[in-house]
Formats: C-alpha cells, sequence, structure tokens
C-alpha cells in the first residue's frame, strides 16, 4: 500500500544541530527527511490503533542557518506538495557559540478548529492570521509555545458529532458528541492540524505543548470527589485511556529533545514495537492513576540565555483535601532544579495563570478552604461550587500558589543572597521571570510586587480561536477593580484565608477578542506584545509591555 501524508510534517525541536519531525501518515512507511545545505535523518513508522506515525531526528544541520527542507516516504517526495501556494518548509539553527541573540516566542491558547468545521461564528483565528503574516515577509518566531486546548475533546464541531453519531449507533459506548476513544481522538487533531495555514506554521516554526482539561475532558481533576464521580461512569476509563494516549503520541512526544527521547520510558518500546497498541493503551490506562514513578508531562529546554520550563497543571495534581498541590513532590523539586541555572531569562509555561484577576482569586482561595471544611455539608456545598464555577486556578491550591511565589522571590534574590540548592553552584538572578499562561479567555499583562529587582510577570493570552459570551465581559472586567477584590476578600477573610503575602497589578489588558502574544528576549529586557484578529483576519496590536522599567534600576 502507498503510504501518504496525512498530518505533518510538524517541526518540534531545534536542539543545536539536531531537529525532530513528527509526521503521521496513511499507512506504514520509511520516513526521510534531507535539508538544504546540510541535514538528514530517517525513521520507520511506528503503528498504534491502526495509525502510523514517526518521529525522524534531522542530524547534521549547519550552525547559524536557514535550510529548506523535503519530506520522502519511501522515496518518493510528499513535501512540499507538488504546486504549494506556501513557502518553503525551513529549519533555521542558532548560532554554535556564544548563542546570546534574542530570543522571540510566540504563545496562546484555547484553540477550537477552522470556520468551515465547527457550528459557531467565530472571530478569525490568530495563529492562522499569524501564519499568513510570516508568509507575507512577518517577523519568524524561535518558537510556538501552546499552552493548552489545543483539541476539545467534550466541544466538538459538527463535523466530528456527525462522525460519533454514526458510531454510537453503531454501538460504541459513550456522550453522544464528545469523544471517547484513541480512534475518535484522532480524528480532533485530523481536523485541528490540517488547516493549510496551521500546517505550515508548524512546519517550518519548532513548536511546544502542554495540555489543559478540553483534550481530555471540562474541569479535568479539578477534585479528589470529581475523580470519583467521574470513574463511576462506563465510559470514562477508555476516554482517560484514549486520551492520555493520544495526547501522548500527538503533542508530548514532540516535546523531547533527540537525548531527552532517549530517556523517555515509553518511546523507545513503542518504536520498537511491531503494533505498540497494547503498549500505549496500557499506558493511557494506568498513567493518570499512578501514585509512585509518576510520567512526567512537564519539560524544560534552552534558548539562547532564555530557558523555558513547561508544567503539567492538570494530570500529576494532588488531590487529597487539605493537601492540594498542582505539582506532586517529586515534580516540584525537578522545577525547582530546572529553575536554578545559568540563563537570562526564566519562562514558566503554565496553562492556568497563576496570578488571577484579585476577585477570582480570593474567591478560589475562600472556595479551597470551604471545600476542607470539617462539616460535609459545607465541604459539599463549596465543591458544587468549585465546578460550577471552575475554581481550580492556582489560587485554588493556595500551597502551590504560594511556593511558586517563594521561589520567585528566591531566585530573584540570586546566590548572593542565600540563593544556592543545598551545595549547588552559585547563579545569578534572573533579569526577567515570566509566567506564560492561557485558559480564562481573555488576555492580559500583570506584574507581581515580589520587592524584588528582577520583574516577575503574568502573560495569559487566550483564546487563540475562541470566544467568552458577551454578557461574561462585564463580569470579568469588574473582577479586576479593586471594588471587587475588597468585597471578595472580606469573605475570604471571614473563613480564615490569609492574605497573599504579596500584590499584584495588571498593566495591560483585559483583552476578550481572539489574540496571540509574543514575548521578545534580548540582552536583559523583555517585550510582550499582544495582538488581536480584526474581522478580516489580520492582526493589530492591542498591547505591548517591556520589562525591567527603568525605574526597577533606581
Amino acid at each position: 500500500m502507498t503510504a501518504h501524508l496525512l498530518i505533518g510534517p510538524l517541526l518540534r525541536r531545534v536542539v543545536g544541530t539536531r531537529a525532530t519531525i513528527w509526521v503521521e501518515t496513511t499507512a506504514p512507511a520509511t520516513v526521510r527527511v534531507e535539508v538544504e545545505g546540510g541535514g538528514a535523518g530517517s525513521a520507520a513508522t511506528f503503528s498504534a490503533y491502526g495509525h502510523h506515525y514517526a518521529l525522524v531526528i534531522v542530524s547534521g544541520l549547519v550552525p547559524d542557518t536557514a535550510g529548506a527542507y523535503r519530506v520522502f516516504l519511501d522515496d518518493r517526495q510528499v513535501w512540499p506538495a507538488a504546486g504549494s501556494p506556501y513557502p518553503p518548509s525551513v529549519i533555521r539553527t542558532r548560532a554554535a557559540e556564544a548563542d546570546d541573540g534574542p530570543v522571540r516566542l510566540i504563545f496562546g491558547s484555547c484553540r477550537e478548529a477552522t470556520p468551515h468545521s465547527t457550528a459557531r461564528r467565530l472571530p478569525p483565528d490568530a495563529l492562522d492570521a499569524y501564519a499568513r503574516r510570516m508568509m507575507a515577509g512577518g517577523p519568524v518566531p524561535d518558537l510556538v509555545v501552546l499552552l493548552g486546548d489545543q483539541v476539545y475533546a467534550d466541544n466538538t464541531s459538527a463535523k466530528v458529532k456527525r462522525f460519533l453519531r454514526r458510531r454510537r449507533a453503531a454501538g460504541h459506548q459513550g456522550p453522544q458528541d464528545q469523544v471517547v476513544t484513541f480512534d475518535e481522538y484522532t480524528k480532533l487533531y485530523l481536523e485541528s492540524w490540517r488547516d493549510p495555514e496551521i500546517r505550515w506554521l508548524l512546519s517550518t516554526v519548532p513548536s511546544v505543548m502542554i495540555f489543559d482539561d478540553h483534550e481530555l475532558i471540562d474541569d479535568w481533576n479539578t477534585s479528589l470527589s470529581w475523580r470519583e464521580d467521574m470513574a463511576a461512569q462506563p465510559w470514562w476509563i477508555e476516554r482517560i485511556t484514549g486520551g492520555l494516549a493520544s495526547y501522548w503520541v500527538y503533542q508530548h512526544v514532540g516535546n523531547l529533545s533527540p537525548d531527552d527521547l532517549e530517556a523517555d520510558p515509553l518511546y523507545p518500546k513503542v518504536t520498537a514495537a511491531e503494533d505498540a497498541t497494547v503498549l500505549l493503551h496500557d499506558f493511557g490506562r494506568t498513567v493518570d492513576t499512578a501514585s509512585v514513578d509518576r510520567y512526567r508531562w512537564s519539560f524544560a529546554l534552552d534558548l539562547g540565555r532564555t530557558r523555558l520550563v513547561m508544567l503539567d497543571n492538570r494530570c500529576n495534581r494532588v488531590l487529597v483535601p487539605g493537601g492540594r498541590e498542582m505539582l506532586p513532590a517529586s515534580e516540584w523539586k525537578w522545577f525547582v532544579d530546572q529553575a536554578h541555572g545559568d540563563y537570562d531569562h526564566l519562562v514558566v509555561g503554565s496553562s492556568l495563570p497563576w496570578l488571577m484577576p484579585p476577585a477570582i482569586h480570593h474567591l478560589e482561595a475562600w472556595n479551597e478552604r470551604r471545600a476542607d471544611s470539617s462539616s460535609p455539608r459545607v465541604a459539599a456545598r463549596a465543591e458544587k461550587i468549585r465546578r460550577t464555577f471552575d475554581l481550580e486556578h492556582w489560587a485554588a491550591f493556595g500551597r502551590s500558589f504560594a511556593a511558586l511565589g517563594e521561589l520567585f522571590r528566591h531566585l530573584a534574590a540570586g546566590s548572593s543572597e542565600g540563593g544556592r540548592v543545598g551545595n549547588g553552584p552559585a547563579y545569578n538572578a534572573p533579569a526577567t521571570i515570566s509566567v506564560l499562561s492561557g485558559d480564562v479567555h481573555h488576555s492580559y499583562v500583570a506584574r507581581a510586587e515580589l520587592g524584588t529587582t528582577t520583574p516577575v510577570m503574568q502573560l495569559t493570552c487566550s483564546p487563540v480561536h475562541n470566544q467568552v459570551p458577551a454578557p461574561m465581559r462585564p463580569l470579568m472586567r469588574f473582577s479586576w477593580s479593586r471594588v471587587a477584590a475588597k468585597g471578595v476578600r472580606g469573605l475570604a477573610r471571614a473563613a480564615g484565608v490569609s492574605r497573599p503575602a504579596w500584590r499584584w497589578t495588571r498593566l495591560a489588558g483585559p483583552y476578550f477578542g481572539n489574540a496571540v502574544s509574543t514575548l521578545r528576549l534580548a540582552g536583559r529586557t523583555a517585550t510582550v506584545t499582544v495582538e488581536g484578529t480584526t474581522k478580516e483576519g489580520e492582526l493589530f496590536s492591542v498591547a505591548e509591555v517591556t520589562y525591567p522599567r527603568q525605574d526597577d534600576h533606581r
């Protein structure tokens, strides 16, 4: 059977003189990538659930160059497609030594599928708009950072709903309009990543991704009682199994560097298996419930003098009432280790914002305290409120919220003020610390007032392609006001919740349209730009903030 390219190529990581290219094909094949000017690699596809994938490691790239590449399946060129109207897909490498050049990241979250495949009329897709501008000669980022809800398993398009109705009529168990099995999940990625502009963008700019709830189901791991309720659903085991297995294949494995792939506990087994269906099914079934030796979805990478650490805010949460944590102890230790090092800028990718509108922060902190009540009646009422209003961000995991702020304060002090970790090496305070987030369907920039010279910033960009119902927008704006914060803070204080150890100030936003943001890091300075989309699908500047400010150095 002749193999064809189904999804991809996706350029996932470029590390030194190596890169990884991810593809899905229609049949087993040998995938080969050749780069103009030097660099090549090949890999056989691996198979699972009747689908075929490959992650090709391209070696021998030339530093500080941009080379167009071609993809072959069994020696037949399949990319670029004949007659393609798009520019060549390119692999760009950074300078080999003393790589202190600027770094440009684009980021955002919450992207529903393209307009022709969705039942709702949404504003233009911000990533589509960014791709079109790139094609016209616009700036080229070093990395695309996707912060969750890359697909919506629980809010499917009209096209996918028709497919699911046929499946349910044929006896496949599950909700009428939500995906359950691995095969059903593949339809979401096919629909989303075959958007022509997105396909081109992801073929020529490296990308990293982390899940949020909608890759699995709304409110995933909100609380322990939520998990117990979901476990009672007859389709849940297959849902979590297919969801996590497909996420590993389509998103996570591409986050790993070539060296990380060798160390991954699953990847070598999958690529060596004649058919990896059982391996991935067992992995998906057990990884969500492991209490020891949990699989780590979080990961880290360096780009020049910038370190990016992407955190899993969903799968590995600790949900025990009274002891909730956003990350388990072993993963928190890993994060602390990654946060210390020789770099100028620390960027933390967190699908859920660390700093929320103050009124919402106080509401979530109040709710967590009530949910921990010794009174079953009070706790049950708080749990109902938690789920109804999605009160599950860092503020609803109060110990983790506080620990993250103290870590940032500690890092900003540098080793000259006791900033060593154990007997670890000394380090300088970073020039900037930035938390990139999505989820909340509006965009804003806020600064934590930690009393440090190093600015600590919350940069939230959401949605890329979705929308907030118009009646909700005034309420969300009001949640940023001092009046709202003061009122809800009184409620939290009455429940015995201490005031946060620091304040934060909104510098830009909120903006409610579709948006993509750019973080440019150069020297010791960072600039974040939020861009929205016009009705015609063009980008326009919503806000721009540069930090550190001049008065930070006084």
